[in-house]
């Protein structure tokens, strides 16, 4: 009884959040553009199912992911997995001991980034535009490998307590020097890549484990320590996406060199 309750309070604020996106998009096709709404039963039937869908997804990440993912960082990070009966070492841990934690912060944001349904559609959409020369998998792959390697990094961060604004002009200057020379067309696709891994699965599990790292490790502050994470996983997607266009493009020029070489031939 008690899920069912939960159930309809996430309905009811799913509906309070998504009403007025539909209000605004009805209204300007009445009232602004002056055009009637093609298919309207169709048009409704479709957003009772997006809906549902979105209050079915949110309550089963609610249920079975968000609490198994934050048992894993707490269970990661404890002392007793890291250290066992050792005291003297919790007090003088070092940032290889953590190596596990590390392993898990990349994985999780590799798995989490991969079913994010907003990189979904963007992959989707991307695929339309170009083509197919941009694959779906490929560019849902390139955003998940930044992912995984950003959220890790904070692990490290975190884990090291170095300060945060290093990694980040460290990686925004490397964004830079990317834009300089990447493929023009990747470059707006790759920073929008950035901003659609900070949706519904990735945020609450990857925030959920940079407050058990900030919580667990000696020293550290979860107010200082704990966030900062959702930073890394927005930045290194831009740098995966723009290096695996870096790299198409080479492995691209490498095969007509390669055949115009051959055609040369005698």
């Amino acid at each position: 009884m008690n899920e069912l309750i939960h159930f309809g309070q996430t309905a009811l604020g799913l509906v309070r959040d998504v009403l007025p996106i539909a209000a605004i998009l009805i209204g300007f096709q009445l009232l602004v553009l002056r055009r009637p709404i093609l298919n309207p039963a169709r048009v409704g039937v479709g957003l009772v199912l997006v809906l549902l869908g979105l209050a079915l997804f949110l309550e089963g990440l609610e249920l079975a992911l968000f609490p198994l993912g934050r048992l894993m960082a707490e269970q990661l990070t404890a002392p007793s997995f890291l250290f066992g009966e050792d005291t003297q070492a919790i007090a003088e841990f070092d940032w290889a001991d953590y190596m596990w934690v590390y392993i898990f912060a990349g994985a999780i944001g590799f798995a989490t980034t991969v079913a994010e349904p907003a990189l979904i559609a963007v992959s989707i959409k991307a695929n339309q535009v170009s083509g197919g020369t941009i694959t779906v998998n490929g560019l849902r792959f390139a955003v998940a490998v930044g992912v995984a390697i950003g959220v890790a990094m904070g692990a490290f961060r975190i884990v090291t307590g170095t300060p945060l604004h290093w990694y980040i002009i460290t990686g925004y200057i490397i964004v830079i020097i990317q834009t300089a020379v990447a493929p023009r067309a990747i470059i707006p696709l790759a920073y929008d890549s950035g901003g659609v891994t900070t949706s519904t699965v990735t945020v609450p599990l990857v925030a959920a484990l940079g407050l058990g790292l900030a919580e667990t490790i000696p020293g550290r502050s979860p107010l200082l320590d704990g966030f900062g994470l959702i930073a890394f996983a927005s930045l290194f997607p831009m740098i995966s996406v723009m290096a695996y266009a870096q790299l198409s493009e080479w492995r691209t020029r490498r095969v007509r060199e390669a055949n115009s070489s051959y055609q040369d031939r005698p």
